[in-house]
C-alpha cells in the first residue's frame, strides 16, 4: 500500500496547513484553480494570434484546442506535484513512454478493433469505403493527444489518486467514473444512458489501469489510442463528435447494439468488451492486495498495532 499512496501529509505541517493545502479537497480545489487561471492565459494568447477565429484553418483550431487543454492540465499538475507535494512525478516519468505507453496504446487499438470487429459480427457495423483525403490530423491532436493527456491528468492523476489517498480505491473509483461520465454528458447526441457507458465502461477501465500500473502513460496511451481508433481509422463517432475517417462507415441497428448517434462508446459491446478487462485488473489487484483503505480506517489500524501488547 506504501507504493500505492505517493503522497503524505509532512509532520511538520501546522493545522491550517493540513486543511487549506495538503488535504485532498484543498489539492483537487488548488489544482482546479490552477488549470482554469492558465487555461484562460493561454486561450487568450491563442485568441490574439487569430487560431480561434472563424477565419482560422481546421489545424489552427487543433492546435489552439491542445494547447489550451495541455499547457492548463500539465502546468497545474507540476506545481500540484512539485511544488505543493513535494515529490518526484513517478506517474509521468518520460522512462515509462516507451513501456507503459506504448503497450497501452496497442492495447487500446486492439480493444477498440474488438469492439468494431463484434458489431461487424453482428451486422451492426458497415465499411462503405475508403477516404485517402481524410484530413485526419486536427482529430489526432484533440481526440487523441488532448483528449488523452488533459482528461487523463485530470481525472485519473488528480481526482482519483487523491481520493484514494484519503477515501480508498472504492470510493475512488466511483467517484471518478461518474465524474468521467458526467463530462460527457454536454456531448452532442449525449444521453444519461451514454454517460453512464462512459462512466463504466471508461471510468472504471482507465482508474484501474492507473491503479494497476501507477502510471498516467498506460492511462494516456490507452484513451489516446481508443479515441483515434474509433474515429480516424473506423470512421466511428467520437463521444458524439467528428465521425471522418479513413473508413466510411455507417452502423444500423438498434441504439442499444450500434450506440446511436453518439458512438460506439454507447454500445452495450463496447460496455460488455470493457467491463471484462476492469474485471480483469480488478482480480490483479486484489490478488496484490492493493486495495487502498480509506485513510480513517489505516488510522485505526496503525493505532491498534502501535499499542504494545501484555
Amino acid at each position: 500500500m506504501s507504493q500505492t499512496i505517493v503522497f503524505h501529509t509532512p509532520a511538520q505541517a501546522r493545522a491550517w496547513q493540513r486543511w487549506l493545502i495538503y488535504s485532498p479537497v484543498a489539492r483537487i480545489v488548488i489544482f482546479a484553480a490552477l488549470a482554469f487561471a492558465v487555461g484562460f492565459a493561454v486561450h487568450g494568447a491563442m485568441a490574439a494570434l487569430g487560431w480561434m477565429s472563424k477565419t482560422a484553418t481546421p489545424l489552427q483550431h487543433a492546435v489552439a484546442g491542445l494547447s489550451i487543454e495541455l499547457v492548463s492540465t500539465v502546468v497545474s499538475y507540476i506545481v500540484l506535484v512539485m511544488v505543493i507535494e513535494r515529490r518526484r512525478m513517478r506517474e509521468l516519468s518520460w522512462r515509462q513512454v516507451p513501456t507503459y505507453g506504448l503497450a497501452a496504446f496497442v492495447g487500446g487499438f486492439l480493444l477498440f478493433s474488438t469492439v468494431v470487429g463484434l458489431l461487424w459480427v453482428l451486422g451492426s457495423y458497415h465499411v462503405l469505403g475508403i477516404n485517402n483525403h481524410v484530413n485526419w490530423l486536427p482529430e489526432v491532436l484533440i481526440a487523441g493527444v488532448g483528449a488523452g493527456v488533459g482528461e487523463e491528468i485530470i481525472t485519473r492523476g488528480v481526482l482519483f489518486r487523491i481520493v484514494e489517498e484519503g477515501m480508498g480505491t472504492w470510493w475512488a473509483l466511483g467517484i471518478s467514473a461518474v465524474f468521467f461520465g458526467g463530462a460527457h454528458i454536454f456531448n452532442p447526441a449525449a444521453t444519461l444512458w451514454s454517460s453512464l457507458a462512459i462512466a463504466i465502461e471508461a471510468g472504471i477501465l482507465l482508474a484501474m489501469v492507473f491503479h494497476v500500473t501507477r502510471t498516467l502513460w498506460a492511462c494516456i496511451g490507452l484513451h489516446a489510442a481508443w479515441n483515434i481508433t474509433q474515429g480516424t481509422i473506423y470512421g466511428i463517432p467520437v463521444s458524439g463528435g467528428s465521425e471522418k475517417g479513413w473508413l466510411l462507415s455507417s452502423r444500423t441497428g438498434p441504439d442499444w447494439l450500434s450506440g446511436g448517434a453518439f458512438g460506439a462508446e454507447a454500445s452495450v459491446i463496447a460496455l460488455l468488451v470493457c467491463t471484462s478487462v476492469s474485471v480483469v485488473l480488478l482480480m490483479i489487484a486484489l490478488r496484490r492486495n492493493s486495495i487502498v483503505r480509506p485513510s480513517w480506517s489505516r488510522r485505526v489500524s496503525a493505532s491498534y498495532a502501535a499499542t504494545p501488547t501484555a
